[in-house]
């Protein structure tokens, strides 16, 4: 186990730490009392992708990483660039890197392939959809509005707390026995978009409805709103089901259920995110 909490330990390096997942690590790691440096365009040193020039400063002092890659892990070059950095945080000195990757997707399992090439000592945390994208990001809108119209007929899937994968993630940084693993992370229950508008509508106390629309009727809608139409693509890994059972991994590293979209739901109703 490695529980280093004093000042002058090395820091961990959170890529996207300002993000769903990444502020959650952030807060999770402070509260044990390690160090964290936030790696984005805006962090003390800046963090880009993009710019190669600005991996090694942000390293300097780090020994572990949590990598997560924007804008997505399917973006054509992205495994590359992934396992470039991978070599040069090892390099660096950080071995211990844990990788945000997309459960059924092959690209992002690309991506792992090319992180785990570069030495590391890794882990792979695989999550599908996240319950907070319903109150922090593409459906906030839709739920606030009261309906969500969307091409996904009854298809089912696993939504996952942001908090799980973050909790896992912390787990993974901080405990050695989870090197060289692999965990697929889900919610408890299997739910279609008809569920997720029936727990909505139960957690705000007004009618949050479900409309199935064709994908050439929504992708029609991105067209007059000003979304990319690769944004209805994102509902292909729902559609064919390749998600569609349930996995253990919030169990197998934290001993206990993950988090169910009811009380997800409830809590984020709590906040007033979803008043009108």
């Amino acid at each position: 186990m490695t529980q280093t909490t004093n000042d002058n330990s090395p820091a961990a390096l959170l890529l996207g730490g300002n993000g769903k997942t990444g502020r959650r690590v952030a807060q999770k790691l402070r509260a044990l009392g390690r160090p964290v440096r936030i790696g984005s365009r805006t962090g003390t040193p800046a963090f880009d992708w993009n710019a190669p020039g600005t991996w090694g400063p942000a390293l300097a002092g780090v020994d572990r990483v949590y990598v997560t890659y924007y804008p997505d892990l399917g973006m054509p070059g992205a495994a590359e660039q992934v396992g470039a950095f991978a070599k040069v945080a090892v390099a660096a000195g950080a071995r211990r890197l844990v990788l945000l990757s997309g459960r059924g997707e092959a690209a992002a399992q690309h991506a792992e392939e090319c992180l785990k090439a570069s030495g590391a000592d890794w882990t792979v945390v695989r999550a599908g959809w996240f319950n907070q994208n319903f109150d922090e990001d593409f459906f906030l809108e839709p739920v606030r509005a009261g309906e969500l119209a969307l091409p996904t007929a009854d298809a089912v899937e696993a939504f996952v707390d942001a908090d799980d994968i973050a909790e896992v993630v912390v787990a993974a940084l901080t405990d050695d026995r989870h090197s060289g693993r692999t965990y697929e992370l889900s919610g408890p229950r299997l739910m279609s978009f008809a569920d997720v508008a029936a727990e909505l509508s139960k957690a705000t106390g007004r009618e949050i409805a479900y409309v199935p629309v064709s994908d050439e009727a929504y992708r029609g809608v991105l067209r007059e709103i000003g979304l990319p139409q690769e944004f209805a693509d994102l509902f292909t890994q729902i559609l064919d089901g390749r998600n569609a059972y349930l996995v253990h991994g919030v169990r197998e590293v934290l001993g206990r259920e993950p988090k169910d979209f009811a009380d997800y739901a409830r809590e984020a109703a709590a906040s007033g995110v979803w008043e009108v």
